[in-house]
C-alpha cells in the first residue's frame, strides 16, 4: 500500500541505508523510534535450509538483492526456478541493547525466521518438496532482543505453490509499538475498504433489483463485492490472521478469481454506461478470456494456474490502456457529467496498474527509490475502487436529485392541470373530434388514391386489360399451381397483322379504337376466372390459360381469329384481307422442375413467327422441343 494510504509511519526520512555483502550498519539510527527497511544485499544459500547454529556449514551462493523474487537470481548463468527452497542471512549493527521488532510481509509461500539465534516467526511448514511443505500467508510483527553491535537474522523460505519464490516486499525493522501500529493501521484501513466496498456493492445490487432495465448497477455492484473480498487476502491479509489454518489453495483460487472476473465486469459496466465508446467485441473478448482463465483456476492446482497469471496481467495492462484511451475520448467530447466517470476511471486504472506491477516479478532494487516506494503494496486497487465508487455514487445522487426535481416540477404542472381539467378535457375532446374527422377524410382520399394507383400500376390505361407487370406477377403463381396439381398451362401470343399500315392509313386515334375493340373481344371470350388477357406491348397481346391443354388452347385461338375477323374493321393496307386480322402463336407446357414459365412466351413467340411466315390470320402451335430446334 502507498505510505499515505496505509496510515502514519515513522519510517526514516534520511537517505536509506542498504546492506552491502550481507551487512547493514544501523549504528547511526535511533531504530526503536524509526522504521527501517532491511533492504540491500543479503547472503543467499540456494536449496539449503540452514539454521543459525549451522550457517558456517552452508555454501554461500552469493549476495542477492533483497527483497526480490529469487527467480531473478542466477547460478552459473542459469536462472533459479520458482519452485525450491533457500536460506537468507543478514547481519545488522545496532548502537545499543534494546527490544526491537520485525514487520514481516507475505512470504512465498512458507518461512522460518530467527533473530540472534532465536526462532521468532513462522508461517506454514518449511519443506524441500511440494509434499513436505504447507503454504501459508501470514504477515506478522515479531519482537526480539537486539544487541549492541552485530545482530543476526536468518530466514528460511520454501515455495512450491507460486511461480516465483522469495519475498517481494521489505522486512521492516523498528520499535514494536511503531510496527504494530503500522500493521493495525493497515488492517483497519483494509477493513474499512472491505466494509465500504461491500456496502457499495450491496447498494448497487439493490438498485438493479428494483430497476432491472439498467444493468450498470449490477455490473458495478458485483465488481465492488469482488474487490471487497479480494481486499481481505492482500496487503496485511486480515483473513489469514483471522483464520491462520485456512486452506491456502482454496483461498488463493478465490483471490485469483476475484481478479480475473473483475476485468470483464468493469468493461461491461463502462459499456452499459457509455455504450458509444466501448466496442461490444472488445467486451465479449474480455468475457471469453476471463471465463477461460477462470476454468483453469477452478480445475487445476495452484502451481499450474499461477504460471499463466503473468499472461493475464499483460492482457489486463492492454485493457487498461484501451480503457484510458476511451476515457480520454469521453473527456474530449465532454459528455454530460463525464468528468466524474473519467476521474474515477483514471484513479481505478492507475491503482490497478500499480497492483499488477507490484504482484509481478518485474520490480527489483534497480528501480528508482520513488518507484519502489509506490510499488510496495498490493491493495492500491481497492482504494482506487473506493474512490471510483464514491464518484459514481455522486453521479447517481446527482441524477437522483435531478429526477426528484423533475418529478416536483411535473407534480406542480399536474396540479395545475387538474384544476382546469374539465375545461381542458372539453377543449381537447373538441380538437380530437375535429382531428378525427380530418383523419377520416384524409384516409378516405388516401384509399381512393391507392386504389387508383393500384389500377394504374397493373392495368393498361388504353385497353383496360392487365399490363405486362401484372402478367409477370401472375404467371409465376399460376405456373406453380399447375406444377403442384400436374396440370398443363397454355399461352396465346397475339399480334395484329399490318398494324403499322393501319396507323399510317387511318391515324393513331383510329388505331387506338381498333386496339380497344380487339381487347374487349379477347376479354369477353375468356371462360375461366384464372385466365387472363394482357396487353403485352403495342399491338401485341398475351392470353394465359391455366389448366388448359393443347387442344383447348387451339380451339380458343381459332375462336379469337373468327371473332376478331367478325369485327370487320376495314383495313385497306392489309395484304391478308381488307379487314383487321391477327396472327396467333400457341404454346402448351406441363410444368416440371426442369422447365420455366418463361419458356411459354419463348415457344409462343416462335409459333407466332411461323404463323406470320405462313400467311398470317392463323394460329400455329409449336411443341416444347422447338426451344432448341425450331420446326
Amino acid at each position: 500500500m502507498l505510505p499515505f494510504w496505509g496510515g502514519c509511519s515513522n519510517q526514516s526520512s534520511e537517505p536509506q541505508q542498504t546492506a552491502k555483502n550481507g551487512l547493514l550498519d544501523l549504528s547511526q539510527y535511533d531504530i526503536k523510534n524509526e522504521i527501517v527497511p532491511l533492504d540491500g544485499e543479503w547472503s543467499f544459500y540456494w536449496n539449503q535450509l540452514l539454521e543459525p547454529t549451522n550457517m558456517e556449514q552452508g555454501k554461500l551462493i552469493g549476495y542477492v538483492s533483497f527483497p526480490s523474487s529469487w527467480n531473478k537470481y542466477e547460478i552459473d548463468g542459469e536462472s533459479i526456478p520458482g519452485a525450491g527452497y533457500a536460506t537468507y542471512h543478514l547481519t545488522f549493527i545496532s548502537s545499543e541493547n534494546e527490544i526491537l521488532a520485525l514487520k514481516i510481509p507475505k512470504v512465498r509461500t512458507a518461512y522460518k525466521l530467527w533473530a540472534n539465534g532465536k526462532l521468532i516467526a513462522t508461517a506454514g511448514t518449511i519443506g524441500q518438496t511440494r509434499d513436505t511443505m504447507i503454504p501459508q500467508y501470514l504477515p506478522q510483527v515479531a519482537s526480539f532482543d537486539a544487541l549492541q553491535g552485530e545482530n543476526e537474522i536468518v530466514l528460511q523460505i520454501s515455495n512450491f505453490y507460486r511461480p516465483s519464490g522469495g519475498l517481494l516486499n521489505s522486512i521492516q525493522l523498528g520499535g514494536e509499538v511503531q510496527l504494530l501500529a503500522l500493521r493495525y493501521n493497515g488492517i483497519a484501513y483494509e477493513l474499512f475498504l472491505f466494509g465500504a466496498l461491500m456496502m457499495m456493492g450491496i447498494y448497487h445490487l439493490a438498485l438493479f433489483f428494483f430497476r432491472r432495465k439498467d444493468p450498470a448497477p449490477l455490473y458495478f455492484g458485483l465488481f465492488c463485492i469482488l474487490v471487497a473480498v479480494r481486499t481481505l487476502f492482500i496487503g496485511e491479509a486480515f483473513l489469514f490472521a483471522l483464520f491462520p489454518n485456512c486452506d491456502f489453495e482454496f483461498v488463493y483460487k478465490i483471490q485469483t478469481l476475484t481478479y480475473y472476473l473483475g476485468v470483464p465486469l468493469i468493461m461491461m459496466f463502462f459499456k452499459s454506461v457509455l455504450p458509444g465508446y466501448f466496442h461490444i467485441r472488445v467486451v465479449k473478448l474480455t468475457q471469453f478470456i476471463a471465463l477461460g482463465y477462470a476454468m483453469v483456476v477452478l480445475f487445476t492446482p495452484t502451481w499450474i494456474f499461477s504460471v499463466i497469471n503473468p499472461f493475464y496481467q499483460i492482457w489486463t495492462i492492454f485493457m487498461i490502456g484501451y480503457l484510458v484511451i476511451q476515457l480520454i475520448k469521453i473527456a474530449i467530447h465532454k459528455e454530460k457529467d463525464s468528468w466524474l466517470i473519467v476521474l474515477g476511471g483514471l484513479v481505478l486504472v492507475s491503482t490497478c496498474f500499480i497492483d499488477i506491477i507490484t504482484l509481478s516479478v518485474w520490480i527489483d532494487d534497480s528501480w528508482p527509490l520513488i518507484l519502489r516506494m509506490i510499488f510496495q503494496g498490493d491493495a492500491n486497487s481497492s482504494t482506487g475502487q473506493l474512490v471510483f465508487a464514491v464518484l459514481y455514487s455522486f453521479l447517481l445522487a446527482k441524477n437522483f436529485s435531478e429526477s426528484l426535481e423533475y418529478r416536483t416540477v411535473m407534480g406542480e404542472k399536474l396540479t395545475e392541470l387538474n384544476d382546469h381539467l374539465d375545461d381542458l378535457v372539453l377543449q381537447r375532446t373538441k380538437e380530437l373530434s375535429e382531428s378525427n374527422k380530418k383523419v377520416e377524410q384524409q384516409n378516405l382520399e388516401l384509399e381512393q388514391i391507392n386504389q387508383e394507383l393500384q389500377r394504374l400500376s397493373l392495368n393498361d390505361p388504353l385497353t383496360g386489360l392487365w399490363n405486362r407487370r401484372k402478367y409477370k406477377e401472375t404467371v409465376g403463381l399460376e405456373w406453380q399451381r399447375c406444377l403442384n396439381h400436374q396440370k398443363p398451362i397454355s399461352l396465346l401470343f397475339i399480334d395484329v397483322d399490318y398494324f403499322k399500315n393501319y396507323n399510317d392509313l387511318y391515324g393513331h386515334v383510329a388505331g387506338d379504337e381498333c386496339l380497344i375493340k380487339i381487347a374487349e373481344t379477347l376479354k369477353s371470350s375468356l371462360t375461366h376466372s384464372s385466365d387472363m388477357a394482357v396487353r403485352y406491348g403495342g399491338e401485341e397481346f398475351v392470353v394465359l390459360l391455366s389448366e388448359t391443354g393443347k387442344e383447348d388452347a387451339l380451339k380458343i385461338a381459332d375462336l379469337f381469329l373468327k371473332k376478331i375477323e367478325a369485327l370487320a374493321i376495314p383495313h385497306e393496307g392489309s395484304l391478308v384481307k381488307n379487314c383487321i386480322t391477327v396472327s396467333i402463336g400457341v404454346s402448351t407446357l406441363l410444368p416440371s422442375q426442369h422447365s420455366r414459365h418463361e419458356d411459354l412466351v419463348k415457344i409462343a413467340d416462335k409459333a407466332l413467327y411461323h404463323a406470320k411466315s405462313n400467311g398470317r390470320n392463323q394460329a400455329t402451335y409449336l411443341a416444347e422441343t422447338t426451344l432448341e430446334e425450331p420446326v
